[in-house]
């Protein structure tokens, strides 16, 4: 049996190797991927984000949010409306002009990323202070409302958001680097908090509401924690996506991209981090992947002219198989680690000591 000293070097060897696999990714990507390949992995990284903060929530906390729709929307007008410049601004908002106070407003790419999370973070912090006060199904509920009223409201702010036209030509600051880079120290920062007393509170909180509180913590505070973190880093997912995109509108984020993300989110595990990392990329690639079936087919015995949307159909009935045979998900609630990897002879297996 392993020393606690032993698994922790275990766990730094494992991160460290994994590190560098990671630069040797972005390092191949940068060279030798074409500019398709790129945007697909750029969208791996940011679906990786979303999805770690959506299992914070459900899976960590025990909360049934959909309410992640409305913090991207946020995050994405946020950033983009402190990125753009005058003359951007001016030629989006020919309706009806911008507020004057947000005409001049341009600053760099990094603390436009930060603000836009806060300002996400902020409104989590309102939602969730009335709405944590609910539970289950109450509280999908509540949060689903609150990511149409936010849908709604930038749809009629024609002055801030520009309505329904949305916003067109942004700049496009998200490259690999960005992307995978905020994905690796979203990750970071997911294993460390997990791995705190926070985290274990967290995870005290799902698995039984009643005894976290008898043993003295203190539960609604903790949900709050917890649903405004996920609402800081949704907020980041969500500006990342809008420079990814270049053109957003409060139409791209309606309630079924909070429940693309939760489709990850089950996919991977409820409540493994290695998970959502691993069904996000499944995920993205293979929808991509997938894009075939839409177009005309002239198979040997099959022969079509194309329906739009039947790879959506496809990768249902894929995930609803290894929904069947893995009910628990890809990773349960299990993370990876040099002892599973060894197992599986993806790594070389060391003998401890004795």
């Amino acid at each position: 049996m392993k020393s606690p000293l032993a698994k922790i070097a275990d766990r730094r060897v494992l991160d460290a190797s994994l590190v560098a696999v990671l630069l040797a990714g972005f390092f191949v990507a940068d060279s030798f991927l074409d500019p398709f390949a790129m945007q697909i992995f750029k969208l791996c990284a940011i679906n990786i984000i979303l999805a770690l903060s959506l299992n914070l929530l459900n899976g960590f906390t025990g909360l049934f949010s959909l309410g992640h729709a409305g913090f991207m929307s946020i995050g994405a007008f946020s950033c983009a409306l402190l990125t753009m410049t005058a003359a951007q601004k001016q030629m989006n908002f020919f309706l009806k002009p911008i507020e004057p106070w947000l005409m001049n407003v341009t600053i760099p790419f990094l603390p436009a990323l930060i603000i836009s999370g806060l300002i996400a973070a902020f409104a989590g912090f309102l939602i969730g202070a009335p709405a944590l006060r609910l539970r289950d199904d109450y509280l999908a509920i509540a949060t689903l409302g609150f990511s149409e009223i936010i849908r709604v409201v930038f749809t009629n702010l024609q002055t801030v958001t520009n309505g329904s036209l949305g916003l067109k030509g942004l700049p496009r600051f998200t490259t690999m680097w960005w992307a995978w880079g905020v994905a690796a120290a979203v990750t970071v920062l997911m294993v460390s908090l997990v791995r705190s007393s926070y985290g274990r509170a967290f995870k005290a909180i799902r698995d039984n509401e009643i005894a976290a509180e008898a043993m003295g913590i203190n539960v609604f505070r903790m949900k709050l924690l917890s649903f405004v973190i996920s609402a800081f880093i949704a907020g980041i997912g969500g500006a990342l996506l809008a420079h990814h995109l270049t053109t957003i509108d409060p139409k791209q984020f309606q309630f079924l991209k909070t429940f693309d993300v939760l489709l990850i989110v089950v996919l991977g595990g409820i409540g493994s981090i290695s998970g959502s990392i691993i069904a996000a990329i499944v995920v993205t690639i293979m929808m991509e992947a997938l894009r075939f079936l839409d177009g005309p087919l002239n198979l040997i015995f099959i022969q079509t002219e194309g329906t739009p949307g039947i790879r959506m159909v496809v990768f249902s009935v894929l995930l609803m198989a290894v929904i069947l045979f893995r009910q628990q998900g890809l990773m349960g609630q299990k993370e990876l680690s040099w002892d599973l990897l060894s197992k599986a002879g993806l790594l070389p297996r060391f003998k401890a000591k004795e």
